[in-house]
């Protein structure tokens, strides 16, 4: 308790410091989710990609990243082993958060998509079990996590794959692809419209004072889906195509349609990936100043101090601008080729599994449902069309990020347990 009063200030400006260093490595890690299959199906050249995401990353995390200590306070460590020693606590939530954010740069830094929840939690997983009591962890939350490997990237990949072969039978298959795609593609529109819809409604706007309920949420996505199918008749009706070109162009043409779905569903995903992901950054950091301004008193109600929400969304998007590239490569690029239509299979098939987890409560990552979802995709043209060895570097590194957070948290927290003395 003592480290509270005495050296308030100095744990609140550690919390700051490393939670910018977690949020830098959410912008440079899990924005390949938004943008990486935009760039490797060329619908968005890297440099337009990094600035779209950047808009509607900060616009999600900024304007909808909410309150969000709950989670991170009572989701994953029991307060009764922690509520009479909240130095332990708060020593433990900056060492999680210095442990994960070196990991994500890490893991950018070698072009590994990895999930950044997946980080976080391992890293409180960490100095929670060793720090303090292995009984204070929910260990079901770990098991249902590791599960969540298999099962979100199968269902994704299954889905991408059923939505690609539709697309693929419907349009690429007929005899006259364009006319195919002036019927087909606005209904394929509505789909991505209320996947879209519902995926911002129920991680996006959650936060900002628009929770809907759940009739009200579907009520909204159908109303927007139809309005998006009757758009898409409308425009795709006034496109003009060559009507003698060769069967070549003509696929490039229907390409060019899906290459625009692919801009407005990324950004979608971006604004929603934003909103819900700042959380595994500014949610310790919330814990660590609602702790320490409160005086060591673990119960009182959090408040989200006015500078968290900014510093997470600012780091997102720094993260995003210097090193995001090398990421979204590997999602984009480096599992299989991607052209804009199956890269718009790939893309919704992820937003609807995460909206499917939502509903369920399953625990998902939007990294292992996107890869899942990208790998369906390269499997609808056989095995050979994926980079197995890409594949094993990332399974790998899915594997290693539980353990990895949790053993860096572990070492910092009794590092910085020797130096303030406790």
């Amino acid at each position: 308790m003592d480290i509270i009063t005495s050296y308030g200030l100095l744990l609140i400006l550690l919390a700051a410091v490393f939670g910018f260093l977690m949020a830098w490595g959410i912008g440079a890690n899990d924005v390949a989710n938004a943008m990486g299959t935009s760039v490797g199906s060329k619908a968005l050249t890297i440099k337009q990609a990094i600035l779209v995401a950047m808009v509607f990353e900060f616009a999600g995390a900024y304007l909808a990243g909410g309150e969000v200590t709950a989670t991170i306070r009572s989701g994953i460590i029991d307060q009764s082993y922690v509520v009479h020693r909240p130095d332990l606590f708060v020593l433990g939530m900056i060492s999680a958060l210095l442990a994960a954010g070196i990991w994500l740069v890490i893991a950018s830094y070698l072009g590994w998509p990895v999930s950044t929840t997946h980080s976080i939690i391992g890293a409180i997983v960490g100095f929670a079990a060793v720090g303090i009591a292995v009984e204070s962890v929910y260990w079901s939350k770990v098991f249902s996590i590791v599960g969540s490997w298999v099962i979100t990237p199968l269902i994704a990949g299954v889905i991408a794959y059923f939505i690609f072969m539709s697309a693929q039978r419907l349009i690429f298959d007929d005899p006259d692809p364009l006319k195919a795609a002036k019927k087909y593609v606005p209904f394929y529109m509505g789909l991505g419209g209320f996947i879209m819809s519902l995926m911002t409604i129920k991680k996006g706007l959650t936060h900002v004072g628009l929770d809907m309920g759940e009739l009200e949420g579907y009520l909204w996505a159908v109303g927007i889906a139809v309005l998006l199918v009757v758009i898409g008749f409308w425009v795709i009706k006034r496109i003009k195509f060559d009507a003698g070109a060769d069967r070549r162009m003509q696929f490039n043409n229907v390409e060019r349609v899906f290459a625009v779905l692919m801009v407005v569903t990324a950004c979608c995903m971006a604004f929603a990936h934003g909103s819900n992901d700042v959380a595994n950054a500014i949610g310790p950091v919330a814990a660590v100043v609602s702790t320490v301004t409160s005086g060591g008193d673990f119960q009182s109600q959090a408040q989200l101090a006015w500078w968290v929400l900014p510093l997470g969304a600012f780091g997102i998007v720094m993260g995003l601008a210097l090193f995001g590239h090398r990421v979204i490569k590997t999602i984009g690029e480096g599992i299989t080729h991607l052209t804009p239509s199956r890269g718009f299979a790939a893309e919704l098939a992820a937003a609807g599994t995460v909206v499917m987890a939502s509903a369920t409560g399953l625990p998902v990552s939007t990294t292992q449902t996107l890869v899942g979802a990208v790998l369906g995709v390269g499997m609808a043209r056989g095995i050979a069309a994926l980079n197995l060895n890409v594949v094993r570097n990332i399974v790998v590194s899915w594997v290693v990020t539980l353990p990895a957070g949790a053993l860096m948290s572990i070492i910092f927290f009794f590092t910085l347990k020797a130096m303030f003395g406790v």
